[in-house]
């Protein structure tokens, strides 16, 4: 029964995870009660999320001491402090893993950015990471790259759950599906189990109106901001129902694999101008995740509205948008193409950030040792 706004998204089907992880979020309670008042039953990091809970405050100071006797190399350091995050917010969410067997209570650990274009260094890393975390419930982030793809199929067929981020068009996530689907029925050609190894792909939805909006001012055009990151997900929702459907599909789900289901990622708004709950309204639909920041949480528990048949309304009005966008001379694969090298740049900046901090937090904690 219905016990918030958030509780009833989750009746239509959709679950609710938090993009956010941090030490006190773990340490003050803060999930277990995301988990109970919130219906969040997922987390989601990334580079970014890790550089901003480490560089602020002194909650990994202790634990960094302790590295510091294992390594001075900074991204071992930090890998060292974002496992035993990972690690422990998989143990709160082990009891939501099991009461959805397996198909929710996930946390997300992603690989280092800086190989996204290397198919096999990303594989090593999926592997190395997995077994350090040593959790059934938890997912490693791979970045949908041309180069990723390959990495996707190898990881998934290493019987490696996988979250594929940074998808922002329908053919690459065409592409990522079939990847997923590949590496499952590899997985299942050398005896393995396909319902332990779920997949979600997660489709970055606010930075492509940002994209797009910006090149629509460029031509002063206002009629179409602020539409093509929600017909682009409704678009990805149809190509789902259709890609996880037929004779090929029936044959994995019959030895109990899952739907790779759509993440949405991004979705707090970037423009004051939108209502801030506007890309998690619009994109209400069963068998879909939404990874929300703490601030979307709390607006849309204050304020979101609830519509079950959002996701799957007007979809001909979606493909309109993409036709009126080319039409306006918006080149539909050039902001996809500019977001997919951006997204990868900015975790990669995040990463590169995070380091530089790991750094001075190490020279200030052995300074202060001496």
């Amino acid at each position: 029964m219905a016990t918030s706004r958030l509780h009833e998204l989750s009746d239509q089907g959709q679950s609710v995870w938090i993009d956010f992880l941090s030490r006190p979020l773990l340490r003050d309670g803060d999930l277990e009660r995301l988990i109970e008042k919130d219906a969040v039953v997922g987390v989601t990091s990334n580079p970014t999320i890790f550089q901003k809970a480490i560089s602020s405050g002194d909650a990994y100071d202790d634990q960094l001491r302790e590295v510091l006797d294992e390594t001075d190399d900074p991204k071992e350091a930090f890998l060292h402090l974002a496992v035993r995050d990972v690690q422990d917010a998989c143990d709160v969410l082990h009891d939501v893993y099991e009461r959805t067997g397996g198909v929710d209570g996930r946390v997300s650990l992603e690989v280092d950015p800086d190989i996204a274009f290397d198919s096999d260094a990303t594989v090593a890393e999926a592997k190395r990471l997995s077994e350090w975390v040593d959790r059934p419930n938890l997912y490693i982030k791979i970045p949908a790259t041309q180069d990723g793809l390959s990495a996707i199929e190898e990881t998934i067929a290493a019987g490696i759950p996988v979250n594929v981020t940074l998808i922002f068009g329908l053919g690459r996530y065409r592409a990522v599906a079939e990847a997923y689907i590949k590496g499952l029925e590899r997985l299942v050609d050398s005896g393995g189990d396909p319902s332990k190894v779920p997949s979600v792909a997660s489709f970055f939805v606010s930075r492509v109106d940002t994209e797009a909006d910006k090149r629509l001012d460029d031509k002063g055009n206002k009629e179409l901001r602020g539409k093509l990151a929600i017909a682009n997900a409704k678009l990805a929702y149809e190509a789902y129902k259709e890609i996880f459907a037929g004779d090929r599909w029936e044959k994995l789900a019959a030895k109990g694999a899952h739907p790779q289901r759509c993440l949405w990622a991004s979705t707090s708004v970037k423009d004051d101008a939108y209502k801030d709950t506007m890309y998690v309204e619009e994109l209400i639909g069963p068998d879909t995740v939404d990874t929300m920041p703490p601030e979307t949480i709390e607006a849309f528990q204050d304020h979101g509205e609830v519509d079950g048949g959002a996701l799957e309304s007007d979809v001909d009005g979606a493909k309109k948008v993409l036709e009126d966008l080319r039409e306006a001379g918006i080149d539909y694969d050039d902001v996809i193409d500019t977001l997919e090298k951006e997204g990868v740049e900015k975790f990669s900046k995040s990463f590169s950030e995070l380091l530089d901090d790991v750094k001075s937090k190490r020279d200030q904690l052995a300074g202060a040792t001496r």
